[in-house]
């Protein structure tokens, strides 16, 4: 008798937690350095609720995304080969959400152009570095 999973239980493999919690600290990193880059270091103090609120919406949009397009599968939490791939496809959909949350008027900062290009980027190239080093750590 064949047994019934879920979508998110095809999905999500707690042997990948490790990898989330790497990729929410990751992301959290990436806009922490543009919120330095664009205010100074003093900023993270002067306005912490200001810092914070510049990464919720893209990690809404990564906590949204990722579970469903596999950032989390099974074979993500084998091998960079895999897990790269997976977390890079689940970020640029991260990011239009992340964007989509920003162009509201509940959070400031808006959408440019220029914005969008540089967190589709960075935001793949630091999930890249951070999924590649886990395994090469484990």
């Amino acid at each position: 008798m064949a047994t019934s999973t879920s979508f998110l239980e095809e999905r999500l493999d707690a042997g990948a937690l490790p990898i989330a919690v790497g990729d929410v600290l990751a992301i959290f990193l990436l806009v922490t350095v543009g919120v330095i880059q664009h205010n100074g270091v003093s900023y993270l103090s002067a306005d912490p609720v200001g810092w914070v609120l510049t990464a919720v919406p893209f990690l809404i949009g990564w906590l949204v995304t990722a579970p469903l397009l596999g950032a989390y599968s099974p074979g993500a939490a084998e091998s960079a080969k895999s897990a790269v791939p997976l977390g890079v496809r689940a970020w640029l959909a991260a990011t239009v959400v992340g964007m989509a949350i920003r162009w509201t008027p509940l959070f400031e900062g808006g959408v440019e152009l220029t914005f969008v290009a540089v967190m589709l980027v960075l935001g793949s190239v630091a999930l890249g570095v951070w999924r590649t080093l886990y395994f090469k750590l484990v």
